[in-house]
């Protein structure tokens, strides 16, 4: 069975961050010895979140990403709120577009959730 995970996040609300890594740490821990894969894609007012200013969030996505969450960030969105790629977390990549990325992750069989 594929087990590979999506996660969406669209929203500059940090609880809905924080939720969305709690869901990613809850899923990893109900499937122990399980082989798959998770991403966070995040789009719109979402990457505003992932810069260094903020530090409570960075250090919960730190620890998730060490755990194997894969952090997508949309070069449109980061363009649009004037973030340069630079003041991201380190564990954060930059994908072209955000809504692209999820179609992707879905045709390759990812299941998708919205916190």
């Amino acid at each position: 069975m594929n087990y590979n995970l999506v996660l969406h996040v669209d929203s500059d609300n940090p609880g809905t961050l924080a939720l969305a890594f709690t869901n990613a740490a809850n899923y990893r821990a109900a499937l122990p010895g399980e082989t798959f894969k998770m991403v966070l894609v995040a789009n719109g007012p979402a990457v505003k979140l992932f810069t260094r200013g903020e530090e409570a969030l960075a250090a919960q996505g730190a620890e998730i990403a060490a755990q194997g969450l894969e952090i997508r960030l949309c070069n449109n969105a980061l363009t649009k709120f004037g973030i340069d790629p630079a003041q991201i977390w380190d564990c954060a990549t930059v994908v072209p577009a955000g809504v692209v990325e999820l179609v992707r992750l879905q045709n390759e069989g990812y299941s998708y959730i919205k916190p």
